[in-house]
């Protein structure tokens, strides 16, 4: 996608060193600076700090960040310890979002099946390659699929009004390695030339929805606007809002989506009003081992300080100032389960299907058959 007409990814890397380069999410919207990651110590700080942040993103990056263990591992006395010692640390940053267990899993298998130390080199870059072009492709199929979705509701409305659509935290191509997964459709839509507004949750504590959605929103040119994150009802039973759209980290095989904080209660809001709640996610995405994702879904919890504190932009500089008094405490949960009850449709790479284990099964019957095989 573009930044300031440029098209960058999210994350690659530098084939002259060797080195990962990342899009600082921490600095946005106020600076766009491009950060090295050279270890795969970095590479955790990157992750677990949200230096990058979201699903996709946390996948690419730790396959990276695995070229970068086998890079390291090379002149160990047991390279296969060393790379296994890397991945534990890599796992261990982000316990909600699956893509970065299944990243790493993937670049484990890779390179095991490799017998030399050199074989296995290649196969971690080569992997870590494919996984991020794979990411940005899935993203890219989500925005054809979604795009109907947008187009059937176009089509009951007068013409050249715009379909008003309402997301939550950021699930844009920041949060992937191109296109995004919740953004795609709009991105589609927009190039068919379907008039799209959106509405972008600020999405509280790291205000992911005002700093980074609607920064990437501005770059493409879509109309939006940033909203309080309890508007989104209000919105709804005024009939300003025709779908709601949002990502997740990690969804059951049943369909119960795990996003950031607040999602539920967009869900709620949505049912109660007859709106559509669509969600948007490659099946890297997918916990196949999960059946049940209110009760089994691992929910990080942060450091209170994000709830005490906000930062923004004053007199040239970034500022973070408190925001609750002195000894009360802050809790910070950072996502929350939508039941899949409540989710009016899944949509992915392969196209889109009821939030159910049946639904599901029929889109990816393979990973169905090694879960029950």
């Amino acid at each position: 996608m573009l930044v300031n007409g440029t098209p960058y990814r999210t994350v690659w890397q530098d084939r002259e060193s060797g080195a990962i380069r990342v899009i600082d999410q921490r600095k946005l919207p106020f600076v766009f600076e491009i950060e090295t990651l050279r270890t795969v110590d970095a590479v955790a700080e990157a992750i677990r700090d949200m230096h990058v942040r979201g699903a996709g993103c946390i996948g690419a990056t730790a396959a990276y960040g695995m070229a970068l263990a086998a890079a390291e591992a090379g002149g160990a006395g047991d390279f296969d310890r060393a790379v296994a010692e890397s991945a534990e640390r890599l796992i261990a940053t982000r316990p909600t979002a699956v893509n970065l267990r299944w990243a790493v899993d993937r670049q484990l298998a890779a390179m095991a099946a490799c017998g030399r130390v050199s074989e296995k080199l290649a196969a971690a870059e080569a992997t870590a390659q494919a996984i991020a072009d794979e990411d940005a492709e899935w993203c890219r199929q989500i925005g054809r699929h979604g795009l109907e979705i947008v187009r059937r509701i176009a089509d009951t409305k007068p013409a050249g009004e715009a379909v008003n659509i309402l997301t939550h935290c950021n699930a844009g191509w920041l949060a992937f390695v191109d296109h995004g997964s919740a953004t795609s459709p709009i991105y589609a839509a927009r190039e068919a030339g379907i008039p799209v507004h959106v509405w972008v949750d600020e999405t509280r504590p790291r205000n992911q929805g005002a700093r980074l959605t609607a920064w990437e929103l501005g770059q493409q040119g879509i109309p939006h606007t940033v909203i309080a994150d309890n508007t989104g009802g209000h919105l709804m039973q005024r009939g300003r809002v025709d779908l709601v759209i949002t990502g997740t980290d990690r969804t059951s095989r049943a369909g119960d989506v795990a996003n950031k904080i607040g999602t539920y209660l967009k869900a709620l809001a949505a049912r109660d009003n007859g709106v559509p709640f669509h969600v948007a996610l490659p099946s890297s995405t997918f916990d196949w081992s999960i059946a049940d994702g209110v009760r089994d879904i691992p929910i990080e919890e942060r450091d209170g300080s994000e709830v005490a504190t906000i930062s923004g932009w004053e007199s040239g500089g970034e500022r973070e100032v408190r925001l609750i008094p002195e000894g009360s405490r802050a809790s910070n949960f950072a996502f929350d389960v939508t039941p899949a009850r409540l989710v009016t449709g899944l949509i992915t790479e392969r196209g889109i299907c009821e939030a159910s284990e049946e639904g599901i099964r029929g889109l990816f019957p393979e990973k169905f058959a090694l879960v029950t095989g």
